[in-house]
């Protein structure tokens, strides 16, 4: 029921069973998330394509996924906003995660952006989820 959730547990779970890519049905909030995660590192690749299905065409992402010498580029997920309860932080009390071996995606209002760049630009917005 929730997509940004649904995404991130498809990766999780192929990352699981080494899967070298995954297919995720297209949206601008989780096409914005793969690429921070990619430039973040935990994706080693984002691409948008289209398919033709049987009257239209259906876009989807395709990421390919990182993996290093000791396993998967994810280890955790943990999901900070939900439809039921958003938790917004202003740039000042966004915090590092697991003593600054992760990060947190955030959606400000000049985009999706990881903690770091968050802080950076002195953003704050919706925290989305914390990924180590």
């Amino acid at each position: 029921m929730y997509p940004i959730g649904d995404m991130l547990t498809m990766i999780t779970n192929a990352q699981a069973v080494n899967k070298e890519s995954v297919t995720l049905l297209f949206s601008k909030m989780k096409f914005d998330i793969a690429n921070v995660l990619k430039t973040s590192g935990y994706l080693a690749g984002v691409e948008r394509k289209k398919r033709k299905a049987k009257k239209s065409e259906q876009e989807f992402i395709f990421a390919t996924l990182k993996y290093d010498e000791h396993g998967p580029a994810i280890n955790g997920v943990k999901l900070i906003s939900r439809p039921s309860r958003k938790m917004y932080v202003k740039a000042n009390q966004i915090k590092p995660v697991r003593s600054g071996h992760g990060m947190s995606v955030i959606s400000t209002p000049k985009g999706v952006m990881s903690s770091k760049e968050a802080r950076k630009q002195k953003l704050g917005g919706e925290i989305l989820f914390e990924v180590w």
